[in-house]
């Protein structure tokens, strides 16, 4: 009897239906199921006039609770963020109220397309999937309506990957209620982070509330701050690019007249090669503020390349004077044919003869080792320096730029 009542007390108001809550704004079919008219009768003025509370000068005042219970996915190639989130909206109504001694019943459950709700929109997200399809809206004697939400959305989200793998990056939901304005309605909202799971390689560290940057529309927007934990891909990009480098220097170890130095040489930076091209595509790429990664691997790159081509070269200067002696052969002292003829122990002859077949090939050769550790291991601090205290400023937004361009104002 009691909800009878009630269901008749809303068809007296004329309380009008409303479409989906949070509209879809991308390449999915939306996942709300319209709801059905039941007021086609009315007419249009009474519809337009009842579906807000009107408070005088003063707007409505819409409580929001957002509590995000997870981070499914983030994808820094494509720049996207999933997240599950809920919502708890209440309001005071006072068409809705009643008189609990007359009728002792302190609150009803109703669908939520008898009374109106405010419509949001998610001003980034590709795609909302509803937990719920058919929500239902609690109404308390007091004339409080509480409606609970919860939906699962993929965002887009531009992560500051400048550190990256140390990255952090702010990501935003901002919600929208575009049917209303500032002068109708108002959103008073909080966040609450009840994330349990933190096995995900970024975790959130911190949640707030801030006003949205569009001042004439209602809604609020939700700040979601991400860090990278980095352990994968310290162990997955870091440590092979020093393993290399460092066998890189350990092959200078070897003498310059060992075909297998050019071998080792090449080899390494074949491999090496084939790890930066695979780093490129694990890596992403912007318009600015690219990952310092990028840039510290293509120095290692270049630290390779040039110490192959060192190797290259001696060897084959060494092995072209080679050929030319041999071509070319001089003639053989008396004296020295003497003792090729009587062979004998000759102490002092043996460390004359070393230090005479050092050539100008292992003497180059040495200084070019010398040379080159002292740049890898000024490259290292270079770049720990930069790491440290480099800050880059993204390129300002095409509309921004743009003589004519701006945040639009709705």
């Amino acid at each position: 009897m009691m909800a009878l009542w009630i269901v008749l007390h809303l068809a007296f108001l004329g309380a009008g239906t409303i479409q989906p809550l949070v509209q879809e704004s991308g390449f999915r079919d939306s996942a709300t199921v319209e709801p059905s008219l039941l007021n086609l009768c009315l007419p249009l003025e009474d519809q337009d006039t009842t579906q807000i509370l009107s408070t005088g000068s003063e707007p409505l005042l819409v409580q929001v609770q957002v509590f995000v219970s997870d981070v499914l996915n983030v994808d820094i190639l494509q720049y996207t963020l999933s997240s599950v989130l809920m919502l708890r909206l209440n309001w005071l109504d006072t068409r809705l109220a009643w008189n609990t001694s007359a009728y002792p019943r302190h609150a009803v459950t109703l669908p939520w397309d008898s009374l109106w709700t405010p419509k949001l929109t998610i001003w980034e997200a590709l795609w909302v999937n509803w937990k719920d399809q058919m929500p239902q809206i609690q109404v308390h004697h007091s004339g409080q309506v509480v409606l609970n939400l919860a939906l699962t959305t993929e965002t887009n989200c531009n992560f500051e990957l400048l550190h990256f793998p140390r990255d952090q990056s702010n990501c935003s939901l901002s919600f929208y209620a575009f049917s209303n304005t500032v002068k109708e309605l108002e959103f008073q909202a909080q966040v609450k982070n009840e994330i349990v799971s933190v096995k995900r390689e970024y975790v959130v560290y911190d949640l707030k509330i801030q006003d949205p940057p569009q001042d004439l529309v209602p809604g609020f927007q939700v700040m979601i701050s991400l860090k990278n934990t980095a352990l994968e891909s310290v162990m997955s990009l870091l440590v092979p690019g020093e393993a290399l480098l460092l066998a890189d220097v350990c092959g200078a170890l070897l003498p310059l007249q060992a075909t297998e130095r050019i071998a080792y040489k090449v080899t390494l930076l074949l491999g090496y090669l084939v790890f930066h091209s695979s780093l490129v595509q694990a890596l992403p790429s912007s318009s600015s503020c690219n990952p310092l990664l990028i840039y510290y691997f293509t120095i290692l790159l270049l630290l390779l390349f040039l110490s192959t081509m060192e190797t290259v070269l001696l060897a084959g200067l060494l092995a072209r004077d080679s050929l030319r002696n041999k071509s070319s052969p001089s003639p053989v002292p008396r004296e020295e044919q003497r003792d090729q003829e009587n062979p004998g122990p000759n102490p002092e002859a043996s460390p004359r003869g070393e230090k005479g077949s050092r050539s100008w090939a292992e003497a180059a050769d040495h200084t070019f080792f010398l040379i080159y550790v002292a740049s890898v291991v000024c490259s290292q601090f270079l770049f720990i320096g930069i790491w440290i205290w480099a800050t880059c400023n993204s390129d300002p937004a095409p509309g921004e730029a743009a003589p004519l361009g701006g945040q639009p104002r709705l």
